[in-house]
């Protein structure tokens, strides 16, 4: 059995307790962490695990308890003061600058300068490249965050925090948009920041990742400590059975519903520079899986269905009748749902309570001559918050102060209540424990029972493979192949994502 490498502690948390109004997050929870070392924080959504490293990074304030930073007491008394301590995060959600450019963002507040209030552009630029160029990336440090993409962004943010030469550095699900070699080199970086005495805690819901980059893990369950472990004296199950206090013996528990008529058809979509010759059809009760890499234009896709795009040619038929989807709004009104990859900025309204974003898309049904029903919008709120298992103090409670995986759910919640019957779920589980991925699951397969159909975009093979009917493959903006889930492999989708030749790979069908 292998044995845990001998470090020495850099630093310790000791009975951290966090209350906020109505809810006790942190139960005594202590943590250790050694020079040199990656040591993955676990649990499930609302375990805890965000707000203890917000602990660390100085967001929140403990309510008791006490932290050791190489064997000193301190208290950090706010993200200033982490960084000055050599602590540095990367959050799950991103904290940049849309309008600034990847360098800009980089050095942020620590601007190289020439003279007092001249900053040094070039310089930055410079550093910047460097640090972009050791993380594999390749586009220009010069380019505007808002023109790149989430796994690109993903990289800005890793960047930010290397630039501070930390001694401890907090990764908040730094791999949910990055592509498999973009995850390897990542991992590469970790590597050489380990070589150097950094401390890394990393938090993940993919299991697989912390068994290839992890020396030890800690298991948060309901606020409290489940045990430490060194990663090599411990399997997938066990981590599960942690996390979970249960068994769950199948992670992709689909069903077989009944597939009935065609609901929608796309016939010959096309997008300059994004789409070309986009077709398929969508029946009730299935699950449409589309694959492929980040780029391959399946959020484009997504996008162009639901009205928040224009495709310069091609075609839509719902429910049998040609239709003109021109905004969102109109493909609400058409059935059509949308659970968007970036939940933070284009699937909720963070400053409003839980409610009123689980309400919001269905406010015709709950207000009469413009003034809303507030007790059936209560209602309403109330059932899917129970359904779907939403840790919050109440339905009042502001949607912002969510873990990122209730943030999800009350997502998904908003389109349940807005009785749609097309569902597109791009990403349904990123950022997601297991746990909680198994509810949703479990909620496609009930939503398909009834007879809705879903369009499900996902970067996790294992997922399409295990919860699909049938699965499209993109890449570069073209459908390059179709199979049914029986007879589809991981093999066989990437084979097929990564094809250029425009040809259909191994195809189990005929393209539709």
């Amino acid at each position: 059995m292998a044995t845990e490498p001998s470090f020495t502690h850099i630093l310790e948390m000791f009975d951290i307790r966090k209350a906020f109004p109505g809810v006790v997050a942190l139960d005594g929870v202590s943590f250790e962490l050694h020079r040199g070392e990656v040591h993955v924080l676990l649990g499930e959504n609302g375990a805890g695990k965000s707000t203890l490293m917000k602990i660390l990074s100085g967001a929140y304030q403990k309510t008791t308890g006490r932290i050791l930073l190489d064997g000193a007491g301190i208290e950090i008394r706010s993200p200033r003061h982490a960084q000055e301590l050599g602590i540095s995060t990367i959050y799950q959600e991103f904290n940049l600058v849309p309008q600034l450019s990847a360098a800009e963002n980089i050095f942020l507040g620590r601007e190289p300068s020439l003279l007092p209030g001249v900053i040094d552009r070039k310089s930055a630029y410079q550093s910047a490249r460097l640090i972009l160029r050791e993380l594999g990336a390749t586009f220009d440090a010069r380019s505007p965050v808002r023109k790149l993409g989430m796994a690109q962004q993903q990289i800005v943010e890793v960047a930010k925090a290397i630039s501070l030469n930390s001694r401890i550095l907090i990764m908040d699900e730094p791999t949910s948009a990055l592509t498999q070699r973009e995850i390897q080199e990542l991992f590469a970086r970790i590597r050489s920041l380990k070589q150097s005495g950094v401390s890394v805690v990393y938090i993940s819901h993919r299991l697989e990742e912390i068994f290839e980059i992890g020396d030890r893990v800690t298991v948060l369950r309901d606020g409290r400590n489940v045990g430490t472990l060194p990663i090599a004296d411990v399997t997938k199950h066990d981590l599960i059975r942690m996390m979970v206090d249960r068994e769950l013996t199948q992670l992709f528990p689909k069903t077989q519903a009944q597939i009935g008529e065609e609901v929608f058809r796309a016939d010959g979509l096309n997008k300059r520079e994004v789409l070309k010759d986009i077709s398929f059809s969508l029946h009730r009760g299935e699950v449409l899986g589309i694959a492929g890499l980040l780029g391959s234009g399946r959020t484009e896709l997504a996008r162009v269905i639901f009205g928040v795009d224009k495709p310069d040619s091609g075609a839509l038929f719902i429910k049998g009748k040609l239709q003109k989807v021109s905004s969102p709004r109109s493909a609400v009104k058409l059935g059509i749902g949308f659970l968007t990859e970036d939940r933070k900025t284009q699937g909720l309204v963070l400053g409003l309570p839980v409610k009123e974003n689980i309400c919001l898309p269905s406010l015709d049904r709950f207000s009469r001559l413009g003034v809303v029903r507030r007790r059936d919008e209560d209602a309403a709120a109330q059932t899917y918050v129970k359904q779907l298992r939403i840790k919050t103090a109440g339905i009042d409670q502001k949607v912002v102060f969510l873990s990122g995986g209730n943030q999800q759910k009350v997502v998904l919640s908003k389109w349940l209540c807005s009785q749609v019957d097309i569902f597109i779920f791009d990403e349904p589980t990123r950022g997601i424990d297991v746990g909680s991925k198994t509810e949703i699951y479990q909620l496609i397969n009930g939503l398909t029972a009834a007879g809705v159909a879903i369009i499900m975009i996902s970067s996790e093979l294992p997922e399409v493979l295990g919860m699909s009917d049938r699965i499209l493959v993109m890449h570069g903006g073209e459908i390059k192949g179709e199979f049914p889930a029986s007879e589809a492999t991981q093999e066989k989708l990437l084979h097929c994502a990564l094809s250029t030749d425009g040809s259909s790979t191994e195809s189990g069908s005929d393209r539709v």
